[in-house]
């Protein structure tokens, strides 16, 4: 867990529960508790991922501008708010770097729209985007995902198909975009990545399977939904002979109940 100002240090997050609270009396650094009760928030590690579960009657807790009450579960990127205090959930490996692809010029050649950028906050919250060919950020016109901030770059970013990843191509911006909560300019964005622009317009990328290796990737870094759909998975079916069977012990009760009563009366 990393910190927006310089004042608190990083939080690793191990297989455990972290309780997070006010180091001081004025509450204005936040960090590791050794008494849980004394904690605004808990971040609790398993192998499903990681959960945010808030003390009860805590308030000014929010995940990507949206308020928790309870719980809620992350992923690698979300932002986290606590009495005004931002921190980000990262991976434990930064995104990885297109290298010499980032030099080859831009393609227009279809893509595949069975990828997609789906909205998970900000403006687009809900809606996609699919690659089926380069999709431009931007304030023009012309963007495909149009942020209208006076701030923000007319051409921010381009994304396009880099193979079976996401390339992610910086165009000149000031401040860059968030890629699982590491600023970064240019990357290859994989199944799972979270990548945000301007701060809070939030996209997911998402892809199907495409053999065991993206499956894995898909599925580290804390990916809780992946990491539960692979649960489900393992769990062996119920057999469709077991409710028939309980029926006709229920009838063999009945009548065994019946007979009983009928001659007990006589």
């Amino acid at each position: 867990m990393r910190f927006a100002d310089e004042a608190h240090s990083e939080l690793p997050l191990a297989v455990g529960v972290h309780a997070i609270g006010p180091l001081d009396e004025n509450g204005d650094r936040l960090g590791l508790l050794d008494d849980p009760e004394a904690a605004r928030v808990r971040f609790c590690v398993d192998r499903r991922g990681v959960w945010l579960s808030v003390a009860e009657g805590a308030q000014g807790v929010h995940v990507n501008g949206r308020e928790v009450r309870r719980m809620a579960m992350l992923r690698v990127g979300d932002a986290v708010y606590v009495d005004g205090v931002e921190m980000r959930l990262v991976g434990a490996t930064p995104p990885a770097s297109p290298g010499d692809a980032l030099h080859e010029p831009a393609s227009d050649a279809d893509g595949d729209p069975r990828v997609v950028l789906r909205g998970v906050g900000g403006q687009y919250h809900g809606r996609s985007f699919t690659l089926e060919r380069p999709r431009l950020v931007g304030r023009s016109g012309d963007a495909d995902i149009r942020i209208d901030d006076p701030a923000f770059a007319d051409r921010h970013a381009r994304l396009e198909l880099l193979g079976d990843d996401v390339l992610l191509r910086d165009l000149g911006s000031a401040e860059g975009s968030l890629v699982n909560g590491e600023a970064v300019r240019d990357a290859v964005l994989r199944p799972g990545d979270q990548v945000v622009f301007d701060a809070h317009h939030r996209f997911v990328v998402e892809a199907p399977a495409r053999g065991r290796g993206a499956r894995e990737r898909a599925g580290e870094e804390l990916d809780g939904p992946a990491a539960e759909e692979d649960d489900f998975a393992t769990e062996p079916k119920a057999s469709p002979w077991r409710l028939p069977w309980l029926l006709v012990a229920a009838l063999a009760i009945a009548g065994l109940l019946a007979l009983l009563l009928l001659f007990g009366s006589g």
